[in-house]
Order: structure tokens, then sequence, then C-alpha cells
């Protein structure tokens, strides 16, 4: 009698395109475990990606607006959970495996730092060696979770998370076999990441008023469309259609579709992510971590992971704090150690 992880695993076999990752296919974890005898070996990454304290941070990390006062604003947690979604739709349509897509689609993030990409930028400047996202996110699924443990994740998930980045300038689909995804479910990921920020920073810009919407590029609306989930459902749908039609080769978009968005987001590169205006708090935040890196590095015993200064030193136990702190922690922590509070004397009747 096969146990009930075995009959979903040979459910996977039986329904998922041959192209398809299978969970009994993996090729493993850093260390060996038992396996579980209800969830196959992606849909347990899955969980310990959203029961991880990483994943949880998110909800306080800046997508593009810094600690914004209205309720609608996107954070790093509500992005992943917009990718996740679009990605699991193409995997579904491709039938190709969802809960791997999932699982690299909300693992992602994890190594973003606090203030968005300006925060990236400083640490980048200030760690000998630089600093980049999806590196940071694999070190803390491989070391810095489950208290130093890391998650132990498939190697499926973990390609996937440190091949998503596109940049500026980097495409999300037609790249070298060698720098994508082995999987097309960590293909997916990427492409879903491009679709949805690309739409979602443009509903957060119109919100914020940095933008109206008859300012976009009318080369891209016309074939895109005018407005986020238009644009979202012919994105996804030319995705899926490529792809079929390519017998699911790699991952695909037709030239207009990937023409039109790559000049949206270039256009939100002009005239959202480096405006003058929206970046201004951004400046101020990375002086924020410029002071922070320099003052943990005085009292390293209070402030960092022991461990990490012992095995890797000061410079890899600095950068795992900063990194993984939430904005508002980062703030916090700056007033208590740069900002002085007002003395209060003793307090007595000949005072009132």
């Amino acid at each position: 009698m096969p146990s009930i992880r075995e009959a979903l695993e040979q459910r996977e076999q039986d329904t998922l395109a041959p192209q398809a990752a299978k969970s009994a296919d993996s090729k493993g974890r850093l260390r060996a475990e038992p396996e579980d005898e209800v969830r196959p070996a992606f849909q347990r990454d899955r969980d310990r990606i959203i029961h991880s304290k990483s994943f949880r941070r998110l909800k306080h990390k800046t997508q593009v607006f810094f600690a914004p006062a209205g309720d609608h604003y996107r954070t790093r947690l509500t992005h992943s959970l917009e990718v996740s979604q679009i990605a699991r739709t193409i995997a579904k349509v491709l039938q190709l495996h969802e809960e791997l897509t999932e699982s690299i689609a909300l693992g992602h993030d994890l190594g973003h730092t606090p203030f968005g990409h300006a925060g990236e930028r400083v640490l980048n400047r200030l760690m000998p060696g630089g600093f980049n996202h999806y590196e940071q996110s694999l070190r803390i699924v491989d070391v810095l979770e489950n208290d130093g443990q890391g998650l132990n994740l498939t190697w499926e998930v973990r390609d996937g998370i440190a091949r998503h980045s596109k940049g500026k300038d980097g495409a999300p689909v037609g790249l070298d076999p060698s720098k994508r995804a082995a999987t097309l479910e960590g293909q997916i990921m990427r492409v879903a990441d491009l679709i949805a920020y690309v739409n979602h920073d443009i509903d957060d810009a119109i919100r914020a008023g940095m933008l109206q919407a008859r300012s976009l590029p009318a080369s891209a609306v016309a074939v895109l469309g005018a407005t986020s989930s238009e644009r979202i459902a012919r994105m996804v749908k030319d995705v899926v259609t490529e792809t079929q039609d390519a017998g699911l080769a790699e991952i695909g978009m037709s030239e207009a579709v990937l023409d039109a968005t790559l000049t949206m987001r270039r256009f939100l590169f002009d005239a959202v992510y480096e405006n003058s205006v929206a970046t201004t708090e951004f400046t101020k935040a990375s002086g924020i971590l410029g002071g922070l890196w320099d003052k943990v590095r005085e009292r390293p015993g209070e402030f960092l992971d022991h461990r990490v200064l012992e095995s890797e030193g000061l410079d890899a136990a600095t950068r795992d704090f900063l990194a993984g702190m939430t904005d508002r922690f980062a703030v916090a922590l700056y007033e208590r150690l740069f900002i002085p509070k007002p003395w209060v004397g003793p307090i007595s009747w000949n005072q009132l």
C-alpha cells in the first residue's frame, strides 16, 4: 500500500507534462533527510518558506515607496504573493509543477534589503565583493534561517531562487541555457516576477500621484492593454501560447509582447524608480544603512551573530544583520544609536 506522499507523487507522474519537474525525481537537498509521510518534496519546501521568519519580515520591507502611509501600497510580501499567483496560473495551464513554481516565487525576494533597491545599492557599495539580493535569498534558505540550520530546500527550488534576477536591463526570457533556471518552473518565476512588478508598480505610482494612466507609453499600451488586469491577462496568455507552440522547450514570449513589456519597464525606471521625488526618502535611508554599518561593527558582540563572526568574519555578519532588517527596524535602531533623547531629571512635587 503506497503512502499518501507516494500516491501524490504518482499523481504528478500521471497528470503533469513530461517536461515538468517531479517531486520524486528531485536532485535532492543539501543534507539528506527522511521524506515526509504526507507531503511531496516541493510542497514541503513551499511550507517551509511560508513559515520562515524571513518570509514574515517581507510585510515590512519596501517594494517601491518607503513606509507608505496608505493601506493599499505593495510591500515585498504582497509582491511575492502576486508573483506566486501569476506564476501558478502559467504553470497550471502548461501542466507544470505548481507547488515548485510557488515555492520559488515565495522565496525569491527573501534576501531583499530594507529600503528596496536603494538599500541594495548601499550594501553593494559597503560589502567587499558586492551584494546581490538573490544571492542573499539563497543564503537565507541555505544558512541563516532555522537558527542557523537553513531550510534545507530541494535543488530545484534553490536553483530557481538563484537565477530569478533580471536587473534594469535583463530579459525575462530567451537567455542562454547556462544562465536560465534549469526547470521550466524556475523560468516561469522569472517572467512572472516581471509581469507582476511592471503592473503593480504602475498601479501604486498612479495611486501615489506620480503617474497618470495617460502618460504610459502609447505603443506599449496598444499591445498590452490600458489597465493592469488587461495587461496581466495579455502577458500571461502570450507566455503560455508561445511556450506551448514551442513544445515546452523553454518559457517564451512573443517579440511584440516582450518589446512592449520592456518598454513599460524602461518607462518605470525613468518615471518612478529613479524619479527624484520618489527617491528623496531613499537618500535618507541610504544614510541610515551606512551609519548602521559603521556602528554595529564597533559593537559586534552586541548586534551580530557570533557564529557568522567566527566562521565568516565581520563583513559577512554585518551584511546578514543589515540585509535582514525591515524598514522600520532599521529606522528604530538608527534612532536608538544616533538620535539623542531629551534629558528627564528626577520628578518631585516642586516641579509640578
